[in-house]
């Protein structure tokens, strides 16, 4: 072999290690090249088709003598470097080819990776934040995040809705409002975070209302007690002039004043004044002046009536005149806006009691009949004296019944109280024991009926 040849073979020494996975660097004779890219790459088979052995053969083969006349120690060296080499396409490529695999699993896994993988605006409570989630619906995603929801709270889009990359979800947490609202107390849930919110949230008509807290407030997830008067018309009627109002009030009095009208003394309005201003509602103020009376009234006395065998029947005996009591009231006179109204008892006192009325009445049987008047024309005197009536009274109110008795007289005869209040049998018999005594001159221009 020519020195030249010996010379390319040398090109290759030393066989050191490298990052190629061979021995030294690599070669740079392209068909070298050639043989190391397709013993890494290609085939084995067509690797041992090259004509790179050819190219080195000459080298090879050199006589072990002229080896060793350039390097003492060359041919053993020369034969492992030479083995080494020979091996080496085969070896790299069953190095290489399973990370090539490897690479070729990863790359497809990290297109499925990041095709599965989706961006998310997820706003909790009106505090949002981007993620990146594998998560098929909004549910999952909720359930990824540790985010729990109730009954009154908002979720967009609903739960169970697929995502997308890009999708935005928005999470509001309700929270409950005790309202008053113009006097009426519910509860109620809302997911606004401020008090404004919350009131146009409700629907609640919050120009010229009253408001217990501030608008701006924030309300927590334990949410908070809140009391709205919206603004109202209302109409006061006080003095005969009446006054339209817009107002927050909280009781018909405070509207009152806020019109401008002033209460005193006993003055009071049409409806309570601690009662709610309604919207349309006209409450009329009433100017009340009071005094005090104090009259003085009989109590009328009761009538005790016994039976008296020993007065004749139809006949009753007072025994004891009733006397009416007296006691002394106190009434209240009003007049509201002008007019008086039915006095008010205040209070009763007695002055003095009644005393009852004794009567004994008569069971005796009368008697008709009167030896020495019973044949005479009573009936014809009757009626000349009274018009045949029993109870008849004269004029002077001296004379009564149907033979014009006086009271003194009527006595005289056993008679008890008024004649024109006895029967008219008892009248007959007393008249006729009358004429017994008298005859006919107690009745002067009537007597002569008698005989008629």
């Amino acid at each position: 072999m020519s020195n030249s040849q010996y010379e390319t073979y040398q090109a290759y020494e030393p066989y050191e290690p490298s990052p190629y996975g061979g021995f030294g660097a690599p070669p740079t004779d392209p068909r070298s090249a050639q043989t190391l890219a397709y013993g890494v790459y290609g085939a084995p088979d067509e690797a041992r088709t090259l004509p790179y052995e050819d190219t080195y053969r000459p080298a090879y083969e050199a006589p072990e003598p002229v080896l060793a006349q350039q390097t003492p120690s060359g041919g053993r060296a020369a034969r492992r470097r030479r083995t080494r080499y020979a091996e080496r396409p085969d070896s790299a490529m069953r190095r290489l080819l399973p990370q090539a695999l490897v690479v070729a699993f990863l790359a497809g896994g990290t297109t499925a990776f990041v095709a599965e993988d989706k961006a998310i605006e997820l706003s909790v409570d009106g505090k949002p934040r981007t993620l990146h989630t594998f998560a098929d619906d909004v549910s999952e995603l909720l359930a990824e995040e540790g985010v729990a929801v109730g009954a009154h709270d908002v979720v967009a889009p609903a739960p169970g809705e697929p995502l997308a990359s890009g999708d935005e979800v928005a999470v509001r947490y309700g929270r409950p409002v005790r309202l008053t609202l113009d006097g009426h107390r519910r509860e109620v849930w809302t997911t606004a975070r401020t008090v404004d919110g919350a009131l146009e949230q409700l629907g609640v008509r919050a120009e010229g209302a009253y408001v217990s807290t501030s608008r701006s407030r924030r309300i927590g997830r334990e949410g908070l007690a809140l009391d709205v008067r919206t603004e109202r018309s209302v109409t006061i009627m006080a003095d005969g002039r009446a006054r339209t109002i817009r107002t927050n009030a909280a009781t018909v009095a405070e509207a009152v004043e806020q019109a401008g009208v002033t209460l005193s003394g006993m003055d009071a309005t049409s409806v309570a004044p601690e009662s709610f201003p309604r919207e349309g509602q006209t409450v009329t103020v009433l100017r009340i002046t009071a005094t005090k009376e104090v009259r003085e009234e009989q109590i009328p006395f009761r009538e005790q009536r016994s039976e008296d065998a020993t007065v004749f029947r139809g006949t009753e005996v007072v025994e004891q005149a009733g006397r009416p009591g007296i006691r002394r009231v106190t009434y209240s006179l009003r007049t509201v806006n002008g007019v008086k109204q039915k006095p008010r008892r205040l209070r009763t006192e007695v002055v003095r009691e009644p005393r009852d009325q004794v009567v004994r009445v008569g069971t005796k049987p009368m008697p008709t009949s009167v030896q020495g008047a019973d044949h005479l024309n009573w009936q014809g005197l009757a009626h000349c004296e009274s018009g045949g009536r029993p109870d008849a009274v004269d004029p002077s109110g001296t004379y009564g019944g149907l033979y014009q008795f006086d009271t003194r007289t009527w006595q005289a005869l056993g008679g008890s109280g008024r004649p024109q209040d006895a029967p008219a049998a008892e009248q007959t018999l007393r008249a006729k024991k009358l004429y017994v005594r008298r005859g006919a001159s107690p009745w002067p221009h009537c007597g002569g009926r008698l005989h008629g």
